[in-house]
């Protein structure tokens, strides 16, 4: 059997889609030739391509006025891509962030060099709830408390922290926010298609495909079609939502054979229920995971209950001598992948839409036995 994989990204992919890679990997559907090899505007790549998005509209129920885009450099590339694009759109030049951790942090500061990008909101210092005292980046900023400039070109939020195990979970409140010209751009590398969206108030969502979509080399952006064709005069042309919305995401060769990976990861989504479906799964693994957690006496998450996240499950152990053993013997039991970023440090186990079941409970099962020898 193969290990379990727990890495943040890239990330654990779905057997099935691994095995039917490997049997195209030569001679895709009879043409004679890899997907690697085929020209990107070939009647077997644009059919490959096409059938991506109307799979990847339909998961997500993506509304007709919004473009699916192809586009590479991950979501790091979009930190400025997004600026570029959109800060010009009212002529204000301002955008506004709600920072959450590590990578909205990262948003924030990249936008600063094309605009006046200011802080909507923070979670960067500690909060004391009757809950206990949480730590800087382990809580999110409550929309009632964002601060949002009605000028701003757009409203930034990274709606899952993959280092901090942050998730937002106000959904309600989202969409309840006063419809206005601002409109809300969402990372959502992390956690993609790993629960709905509703698009009714969101102008953007970007996802780098290596979290829970596919392997690295593709960026999904989804955008409103208002909002194309606001590019900054800087924004180079293969940056730029308009020019890559006309030419279908072909101004430039696309990565190919990421958008094939990631076009059998929808078709592999939509046998497992579609989005609802796998939230269901998710929801179980994160429960099964956390409750255990929380009854340990060994283990402990530091992320405020209402916003962990049910993708990245940051966990400590309170003897932290023991954190080489735990990964030593953890690798050797076939549980990959669990050492925590190194500027949170601690346990983190990614838990996608990839990783089944099976390898929750087999984690689960090796924390209960590591804690009966060693707490």
């Amino acid at each position: 059997m193969r290990p379990w994989n727990f890495s943040a990204g890239p990330s654990a992919l779905p057997l099935p889609v691994l095995e039917q890679a490997a049997a195209e990997m030569t001679d895709w559907h009879g043409s004679g030739m890899s997907v690697m090899e085929m020209s990107h505007r070939g009647k077997q790549f644009t059919q490959i391509c096409a059938e991506a998005i109307a799979d990847l509209r339909e998961l997500l129920a993506i509304p007709d006025n919004f473009h699916v885009l192809f586009m590479q450099g991950g979501a790091t590339a979009e930190n400025a891509i997004v600026p570029m694009n959109l800060m010009g759109r009212n002529g204000a030049g301002k955008a506004d962030y709600v920072l959450s951790g590590i990578w909205s942090g990262k948003s924030f500061k990249e936008a600063g060099r094309y605009g006046d990008a200011a802080v909507a909101a923070s979670s960067e210092t500690s909060l004391s709830t009757p809950e206990g005292l949480f730590d800087p980046w382990t809580w999110f900023p409550g929309v009632s408390e964002w601060v949002l400039r009605p000028d701003a070109a757009y409203v930034h939020v990274c709606t899952n922290e993959t280092i901090g195990g942050v998730e937002f979970a106000d959904w309600a409140a989202l969409s309840a926010l006063p419809q206005s010209d601002v409109p809300l751009v969402l990372d959502m590398s992390s956690h993609f298609l790993s629960r709905p969206i509703d698009f009714s108030r969101v102008g953007v969502v970007y996802a780098g495909a290596q979290k829970n979509a596919g392997p690295a080399g593709v960026t999904m952006v989804i955008i409103r079609d208002d909002l194309l064709d606001h590019a900054l005069p800087i924004c180079p042309s293969a940056f730029n939502y308009g020019a890559v919305a006309r030419a279908d995401s072909m101004l430039n060769t696309p990565p190919t054979y990421a958008i094939y990976i990631a076009g059998l990861v929808f078709k592999w989504l939509k046998q497992q229920g579609g989005v609802a479906g796998i939230q269901a799964v998710n929801e179980e693994k994160a429960r099964l995971l956390y409750s255990y957690i929380d009854t340990s006496a060994l283990y402990v998450s530091k992320v405020h209950p209402s916003v962990r996240s049910r993708m990245n499950a940051p966990f400590f152990l309170r003897n932290e001598t023991l954190n080489a053993a735990f990964l030593q013997e953890a690798e050797s039991a076939g549980l990959m992948q669990l050492k925590g970023h190194k500027s949170v440090g601690g346990m983190r186990a990614s838990i996608y839409n990839a990783v089944p079941l099976q390898a929750v409970q087999a984690l689960v099962s090796f924390m209960q036995d590591f804690e009966r020898r060693h707490g």
